[in-house]
């Protein structure tokens, strides 16, 4: 089966003014400017089958975003190579657009004094999308997001979820082939988190679209990824399936508490992640949390204790960081 997604040593490098701090400095730039080479994305390489559901993770700053914006033709690469569908995103072919769909989480493409069924007639006009095909495939979106009594406001009266569904609507009413969605769920809450899940699932399942998922919440990835790709600082650090990540990243949770003296010896209830004034944050092993919070409880005089999942920045940037200066 032959790839829908093919990028090898794709790369791009940005050239930025840099400057020391002063008035002398500022006076001597607009001289003589220096500038330093930025490499947002260095050299990944991947293939995506047809069908895939595939994690793109990283800490902010990793290249996730430089890199869809370059597979969605908005970039052009500095090197590399890339091929989508078979075409060359860079050259963005009429054909090439009417297959994919970029959403971002922090975005809006649909406009915001319309009523989102007026938006929607507009992206029926831009995709030339026959009108009873439209029809069918619009009112089968509201009812899968249970939109419809939401349609007829302006988008600018919608809760940031509602107007999250309602720009996910207006980017499928075209039916793509391959999903770019650039944190789809960034600012929602649990319940509408879901709801988008479910919706890309469905879509996945239904017209075999392929996704690549950005996202800095593992329950998106859990639950609609099987493989993941990791970058960081623009390099490829991890690809494969998701239950060797997820075996790695859930054998740990934090545990953050106050303490008044936090120079005491923690090391036999965790690993120390950080120590920021009197508050403490742990990593111990899943298994242990309960053991090893109870005695926090009756060892030490902690207060406003709190267990949580490891964020995936921090577990990425821990785990993979011995991978990371191996590259380097």
């Amino acid at each position: 089966m032959s790839s829908v997604i093919a990028i090898s040593k794709l790369a791009k490098y940005y050239e930025v003014p840099e400057r020391e701090a002063g008035l002398k400095a500022a006076a001597m730039g607009l001289i003589k400017r220096r500038y330093k080479t930025v490499k947002a994305v260095d050299g990944i390489s991947f293939d995506i089958q047809p069908g895939e559901v595939v994690g793109f993770l990283g800490p902010n700053g990793a290249g996730k975003t430089t890199t869809l914006k370059m597979l969605s033709g908005l970039l052009h690469p500095t090197s590399g190579s890339a091929s989508v569908l078979g075409f060359e995103p860079a050259k963005r072919s009429h054909d090439f657009l009417r297959q994919i769909t970029l959403v971002m989480g922090n975005r809006n493409q649909l406009s915001w004094d319309l009523p989102a069924l007026d938006s929607f007639d507009l992206q029926r006009a831009i995709y030339s999308i026959p009108m009873d095909e439209f029809k069918r495939t619009r009112d089968e979106f509201i009812e899968l997001l249970e939109l419809n009594e939401l349609v007829q406001k302006p988008i600018r009266n919608l809760s940031l979820g509602e107007r999250m569904k309602m720009e996910i609507v207006g980017a499928l009413l075209h039916k793509p082939k391959i999903l770019f969605l650039d944190e789809p769920t960034l600012g929602l809450d649990v319940t509408m988190q879901k709801r988008i899940r479910t919706f890309v699932a469905e879509y996945n399942k239904r017209y075999g679209a392929t996704v690549l998922l950005t996202s800095h919440y593992m329950a998106d990835v859990e639950a609609l990824c099987k493989r993941v790709v990791v970058i960081h600082h623009g390099r490829l650090l991890f690809d494969g399936d998701l239950s060797a990540l997820v075996e790695k990243f859930s054998a740990f949770k934090t545990v953050g508490f106050t303490l008044d003296d936090p120079t005491i010896s923690l090391s036999q209830y965790g690993d120390v992640v950080s120590i920021d004034g009197s508050r403490v944050t742990l990593r111990v092993p899943k298994e242990k949390t309960s053991a090893i919070t109870s005695r926090l409880l009756n060892d030490l005089a902690v207060e406003d204790l709190t267990v949580e999942a490891a964020p995936i920045e921090d577990v990425i940037e821990s785990v993979f960081a011995v991978k990371e200066e191996a590259v380097e």
